[in-house]
């Protein structure tokens, strides 16, 4: 499962190429036949001035690079590649769009109540200030609006083809210094240094927002239908159960009680399973006498924000998932400008297929033994993307030496930070 990871101008390998000489810094791998996507390139921002409408036609004919920056991007898509081929060609533009919009306020000392450069209240820069909003709140706003906006964008186009599927999506931007690493999806980012590994992003999987989607379905119960019940049970419940004591988890509780089963209680689980053991899509609603399968909702979709899904239903029924799927990300700050960077310190990108079977411990190990021993090599970022990989396969020979085996696609992104913090934070 190896081949070169796509672009988003076209699945293109001369386009990968063009795009590792220019940046230089961009290293991927990506196993080949599947659903995963890529985009990574540089970010122009220009900078918007408020006058005639003429002087925005000049600006938009000969924009002016006020601002740059540099993005990485991996979808993992499900039901079909649609929606992942979709968020490569458009999440970075919807990013550059909403960047643009507030590009006055991020380069400000601190960023004004009215970008248009009056002062209707002189306490303003007061208020602004007691609310803590700094320039990285605006590139972080601007992340979440280019994801909603992305999604909107793929809900229509999937909609006008009669095409359906979904996909996560995993974002790294490096600006001003700094790396905003976005995350809709179970998708995983980690920094790795000589004595540190730091998460840089956290999985959203029916598990992880079991309360928050319990909550959507205790305000707005028309949602399941009367097919399925909101709590959680230690397991699928059966009719012997009836009239028994049994733990169980409702929206409001991070701990467990008992109540007595009711009929109601013997419906579907609105979320089911546990882990990330690998299972069909979609998990069968039928009572199979099978090994616990990873958690899933209302029985068939394993992740709890992403992109697309717009026409995603439960089998066989007009159930939406989309009212429990976000598609805003949760952001993480790291600020490069900050560390005092080592040549050897990355960051490794992976769709799941990866974190399957490696642990953050595991890639890290893997990352300090190779690159000591290939600092002359020029493609070793990439060659280390490839060894990533290599090491899911279960091939003889694997570094890990224990024969691991993922499954699933697998895409990896391996971002040095060393020669791209040189320099970073200059307009």
């Amino acid at each position: 499962m190896r081949g070169a990871l796509d672009c988003s101008s076209g699945n293109n390998q001369k386009t990968m190429n063009r795009a590792v000489r220019i940046l230089r810094i961009i290293n991927a791998e990506k196993s080949e036949f599947n659903e995963d996507q890529a985009s990574c390139g540089k970010l122009c921002i220009r900078r918007c001035e408020f006058g005639a409408e003429e002087d925005q036609e000049w600006l938009t004919l000969c924009p002016e690079e006020f601002l740059t920056g540099h993005y990485w991007a991996l979808f993992d898509g499900h039901g079909g590649p649609a929606a992942a081929i979709l968020a490569a060609n458009t999440l970075h533009s919807c990013l550059r769009r909403q960047l643009e919009a507030v590009v006055e306020g991020m380069v400000a000392a601190q960023p004004p109540m009215h970008l248009s450069g009056h002062c209707i209240c002189p306490s303003d820069p007061q208020f602004v200030e007691e609310k803590g909003i700094r320039a990285e709140d605006l590139v972080i706003g601007a992340l979440e609006s280019a994801f909603q906006e992305c999604d909107e964008v793929i809900g229509r186009e999937l909609e006008a083809s009669g095409q359906v599927g979904g996909c996560t999506a995993l974002v790294a931007v490096s600006l001003q210094g700094k790396l905003y690493v976005a995350n809709a999806g179970d998708s995983r980012a980690i920094l790795v240094r000589r004595d540190e590994v730091r998460p840089l992003s956290s999985e959203f999987t029916p598990e992880t927002e079991r309360q928050r989607i319990q909550q959507l379905a205790f305000v707005y119960p028309e949602l399941l239908a009367g097919e399925f019940t909101r709590l959680e049970f230690p397991r699928r419940l059966k009719g012997d159960d009836l009239g028994q004591k049994v733990l169980f988890r409702d929206h409001h509780m991070s701990g467990w009680g008992y109540k007595c089963v009711e009929k109601s209680d013997l419906k579907y689980p609105l979320i089911h399973g546990q882990g990330r053991q690998v299972s069909e899509w979609p998990l069968p609603r039928i009572p199979l006498k099978l090994p616990p399968t990873e958690a899933r909702l209302l029985g068939t979709l394993a992740v709890s924000r992403g992109l697309g899904d717009h026409q995603l239903r439960v089998l066989d029924t007009d159930i939406q998932l989309k009212p429990f799927l976000l598609s805003v990300p949760q952001v993480t700050v790291l600020d490069v400008d900050q560390l005092e960077l080592q040549e050897e310190d990355v960051v490794v990108m992976a769709t799941d297929g990866l974190w399957d079977v490696l642990s953050n411990e595991q890639v890290a190990r893997l990352v300090r033994s190779f690159l000591p021993g290939n600092r002359e090599d020029p493609h070793r970022f990439s060659e280390l993307a490839k060894m990533l990989i290599h090491s899911t396969q279960g091939k003889d020979g694997s570094p890990t030496g224990e024969g691991q085996v993922s499954y699933d696609d697998v895409s990896v992104f391996v971002i040095p930070l060393h020669s791209h913090g040189q320099g970073s934070s200059g307009h």
